[in-house]
């Protein structure tokens, strides 16, 4: 295992947090931090923000909702844990000596890594009593609507998701995400903000942290059909090794269309055209299922060097950073799911 990473553990705010930026938090705080901040209510809600460095929404705004209860007892409890300063300080998603910390959380398949170490410690301190929520918030790199995921079908989590949003996304890899991991011991989202810098994000994010540090409980009656748009996660898109890709106007192996994130959480038709390919490369990408297949043939062809849709496909976090594409994936494949009545 490398070293383990120090746990900064703090009961009030500095001062100072209230006014930095995201990259002066490494400065300021020393390392991964978990605050407990009490409050009128009881039990607290498990907030985390900056799991990605380049994600700034929910620190963002966990610091607007920090600046309004300067003087007041916050309306609930909470615990909130900043998590990877050091990536936030270069504005990085995941440092290069870094495992990514929303894959190293109880459930990962990587535990004897100094990250997991991490956040099993993290998650044993604040589930020492019960919580009232977990909230993990994120930005995207592609163009997508802002919507919840949620790991278990049950009615608190599905409430918890469509007070954020109608469009809710149901998955259960990949493993060693927060909520996933969360899930076990409260209600857990995770909020997908819309792209970094937005200030529709932000303002969405701190009317919904605020809204449930008002909430009594959560609502135990079965949402109707048309509160909530419910998906979940089929498949998993990523790049083969070894190819060089782009997007039009860029030279590669392989050239996706430029619109590839505007398809997200609509329909990506069968034939439609995905990117073309060196005519003598096979296919560049592959398809996995939540059960390890790959069904990359159920889903492309490639002919004469045009990568097309064998059928139609609801896609979401597509990107066009070539960064998250490498560390992470090109797109996942969504279904419709009903909802349970």
């Amino acid at each position: 295992m490398a070293a383990l990473v120090v746990l900064k553990q703090y009961s009030a705010v500095p001062d100072a947090l209230l006014e930095c930026g995201p990259d002066e938090l490494n400065e300021l705080l020393g390392g991964p931090s978990l605050f407990f901040l009490d409050g009128v209510r009881s039990p607290p809600l498990f907030i985390t923000v900056l799991q990605h460095g380049n994600e700034p929404t929910g620190f963002d705004a966990i610091q607007k909702i920090l600046q309004k209860y300067q003087y007041s007892k916050l309306p609930r409890s909470v615990w909130l844990f900043i998590a990877n300063v050091e990536a936030a300080e270069q504005g990085l998603r995941t440092l290069t000596d870094q495992n990514d910390f929303n894959r190293a959380w109880p459930g990962t398949a990587q535990s004897n890594t100094a990250e997991a170490a991490l956040m099993a410690q993290v998650v044993d301190i604040v589930t020492a009593n019960p919580l009232f929520a977990s909230i993990d918030i994120h930005n995207n790199t592609g163009c997508n609507p802002h919507y919840g995921c949620i790991n278990k079908l049950d009615t608190p989590f599905l409430h918890l998701a469509a007070l954020f949003a109608r469009t809710t996304v149901f998955f259960q890899q990949p493993l060693g995400v927060q909520s996933l991991a969360m899930a076990a011991y409260c209600p857990a989202v995770t909020l997908e903000c819309g792209q970094a810098g937005e200030n529709a994000a932000l303002n969405h994010a701190c009317e919904y942290i605020d809204a449930c540090l008002h909430m009594h409980h959560l609502p135990e009656h079965t949402l109707a059909p048309h509160d909530i748009h419910l998906l979940s996660t089929e498949a998993v898109v990523k790049m083969r090794p070894g190819f060089t890709f782009g997007f039009e106007g860029e030279a590669a192996d392989v050239i996706f269309r430029a619109d590839l994130d505007r398809f997200n959480f609509g329909l990506l038709e069968k034939d439609k055209l995905l990117g073309r390919v060196c005519l003598s490369a096979p296919m560049p990408i592959f398809a996995m299922d939540n059960d390890g297949n790959e069904i990359s043939g159920d889903l492309f062809e490639l002919c004469e060097g045009q990568l097309r849709m064998k059928r139609s496909i609801i896609p979401s976090m597509a990107t066009l950073d070539i960064g998250v594409i490498r560390q992470d994936c090109l797109f996942y494949v969504m279904k419709e799911i009903a909802l349970s009545v």
